[in-house]
């Protein structure tokens, strides 16, 4: 199964924010982001939209949902926190010819990928994911 892993747009500074984290919204620049990453799951064929409940990653995927016409489901398998087996629970309610994009946060593509990964904020791995096994096959930079 073809799989867009997306790390959410960029947030701002954690350590700034002032309040409950889950709802830090996207900066300005991740608000352009996030209008760049529609296209980009566009042109990569995504069929369905995943994301983490945090407002950052919500708000990361919903110019998608208005330009592909897709549903944006939130996951809590998709949560900062999540384990890879959460990620892989949730790809296996996903149809196999489907291509799923999962908006999701740094702690959680280490899991999936390895710590040394790096991944910026509004970068998308396209996996290839088969069973328990993923293997990346490309980094797609931020857009804007």
């Amino acid at each position: 199964m073809r799989v867009l892993l997306v790390r959410h747009a960029r947030a701002g500074d954690r350590e700034s924010w002032r309040g409950d984290d889950r709802l830090r919204p996207l900066n300005e620049r991740g608000r352009r982001q996030a209008e760049g990453l529609a296209p980009l799951l566009d042109e990569r064929g995504a069929t369905g939209l995943f994301s983490s409940p945090y407002v950052r990653c919500v708000q990361s995927f919903e110019p998608a949902a208005a330009e592909l016409g897709l549903p944006l489901e939130e996951r809590d398998e998709l949560a900062e926190g999540a384990r890879r087996e959460d990620v892989l629970g949730l790809l296996e309610t996903v149809a196999p010819d489907s291509v799923p994009a999962l908006c999701t946060h740094g702690d959680v593509i280490a899991e999936l990928l390895g710590p040394e990964t790096k991944c910026k904020k509004g970068a998308t791995w396209v996996l290839e994911v088969a069973g328990c096994r993923i293997r990346p096959l490309r980094y797609l930079p931020p857009p804007g």
